[in-house]
């Protein structure tokens, strides 16, 4: 999840909680932005020292196209075997393409390297982001239901982004859910209050209104997975190049793996889901 908010950004699970009394900030003994940031040290931490591996459904839909795949984590990057186009199952030519694609990449070491260096960069990029989470942001007490709690944030007007991405966040205003006895995130939503310009505009901007979203659970004691993400935000690129990204993904049916799979391995247990699904 972490990754992903750096490329997007993410968030919330609506809750009809009651709004909190002068005491409620006293009893959990932290201010709002100390709330933060201990989930955002938290988080950073759990990162660091879980090693676990997961299989899970992942449905995306992207620009009006669905796809269903299966994904499987490994030490070196996950795996994806696609299951389904627009709720339609592969053809056999399709099957034959994915069939290759993912031999080819348990066959080639560079092309292994290569989805090892990019988990590794969106891994970092994100981690570095996440960071500054608690700086970026003012937070607010605005609500509880049992554990969860929601901090409103609006932008920190001391803080100086270092980062494009850090730009964008700093822009944002939203919401952040988060259960207060693990000190875990469990949601976080934002939009664009005003329009993002960069190189003055001439390099393009994101516009007012953009928004994203993102839901965790907990899918086993003490793991937390990111269930569900949606993006929208439109803008320009260089030379004035219209650009959208609306997208949303649900991730369900979480599996634990061994979490030393190498990708030969993962690719059997991908290959023997897809028989099996054929076969019920």
């Amino acid at each position: 999840m972490i990754h992903r908010l750096a490329t997007v950004i993410a968030t919330i699970i609506l809750l009809g909680s009651n709004a909190l009394s002068q005491s409620d900030p006293e009893r959990l003994g932290l201010s709002a932005n100390e709330l933060a940031r201990k989930v955002v040290t938290n988080e950073l931490k759990r990162q660091n020292e879980d090693r676990s591996r997961w299989m899970y459904r992942l449905e995306k839909e992207e620009s009006g196209k669905k796809q269903v795949q299966e994904i499987l984590e490994t030490n070196n990057g996950s795996l994806s075997r696609l299951l389904s186009i627009d709720g339609h199952p592969l053809t056999t030519k399709q099957e034959q393409k994915e069939n290759q694609r993912m031999q080819r990449l348990v066959s080639h070491p560079d092309e292994q390297r290569k989805l090892q260096q990019e988990s590794t960069k969106k891994a970092e990029q994100g981690a570095r982001l996440f960071n500054i989470l608690a700086d970026v942001f003012v937070f607010v007490y605005a609500g509880r239901q049992g554990d969860l709690v929601t901090l409103t944030f609006r932008p920190n007007p001391t803080f100086q982004p270092p980062s494009i991405e850090a730009r964008v966040l700093h822009g944002m205003q939203g919401e952040m859910t988060v259960d207060s006895k693990q000190e875990r995130l469990a949601a976080l939503n934002g939009h664009l209050m005003e329009d993002v310009k960069f190189g003055g505009g001439l390099l393009g901007q994101l516009d007012k209104g953009g928004k994203f979203e993102v839901r965790r659970e907990e899918v086993a004691p003490g793991h937390w997975e990111m269930t569900v993400l949606g993006v929208d935000m439109n803008g320009k690129a260089l030379l004035f190049k219209t650009i959208g990204v609306q997208e949303t993904e649900n991730h369900s049916d979480f599996h634990g793996v061994p979490d030393d799979l190498t990708l030969a391995e993962a690719t059997d247990i991908l290959n023997r889901e897809i028989v099996e699904a054929n076969n019920r």
